[in-house]
Order: structure tokens, then sequence, then C-alpha cells
């Protein structure tokens, strides 16, 4: 990371953080990786199955921070019952490759004995 280095007092303003950021919390990169796998957008509800141990409640709030953020859309149908789903936009996207790059790191080293 020499290109990238970043003095610790300009951490907090560095690209790094920034993306970390965008990516921070415990569901957003397999909300990324979801939407990803299954283009152009899934309901909710398929979210939700696909996600096991995830909460309405958080994933409708994850999706929320990720929609302000500007990594996903969200679209309403007017239908009864309610009809909504998701998407990556542009900049979700353009996060892929990051995530392909952290998927190759960990099958290149998963088994790496650490003793």
């Amino acid at each position: 990371m020499e290109n990238y280095h970043c003095a610790e007092d300009h951490f907090e303003d560095s690209g790094f953080n920034y993306t970390l950021s965008m990516i921070r919390g415990k569901y957003k990169i397999v909300i990324l990786y979801w939407l990803n796998e299954n283009q152009p957008s899934m309901r909710f509800n398929e979210l939700k199955r696909c996600i096991n141990h995830i909460s309405f409640k958080t994933l409708s709030n994850t999706l929320k921070e990720m929609e302000k953020d500007k990594l996903i859309f969200r679209k309403e149908y007017p239908q009864i019952p309610p009809k909504v789903e998701y998407g990556l936009l542009e900049r979700g996207k353009s996060l892929v490759p990051i995530l392909d790059m952290l998927c190759q790191w960990g099958n290149n080293h998963k088994n790496d004995l650490l003793s």
C-alpha cells in the first residue's frame, strides 16, 4: 500500500478510510455480493432469504444506508401487495473488483498455517 500511504493525522480524510466507510458493517459486503450475483435486481425478501441471520430491521436499515451512499437503488412499484426491488448502481458496481480481490486473497491464504 505504499502508493496509498496515509499519514496518521490524515487517515480520517483518506480515500482508504472513505472506502472502508462505504463497506463497513456486518452485512454491506454480503449485500453487495448478492446484488451483484442477482443483477439487475432483487426483492427485499429474496435478499433476506440469502442472508440467513439478518433481521428485517437490520436489513432495512443497511439498505437505507447503502441507498443514501448511492451504492444501490430502490425501486418501489405502486401495487398491492407492495413490491420493492434493490440493485447496484454504477457506484456500487465499481466496488465489485475490490470485493473480487478480497475473495482472491482469501482463496490464496485460507489454508495458510498460522501457528
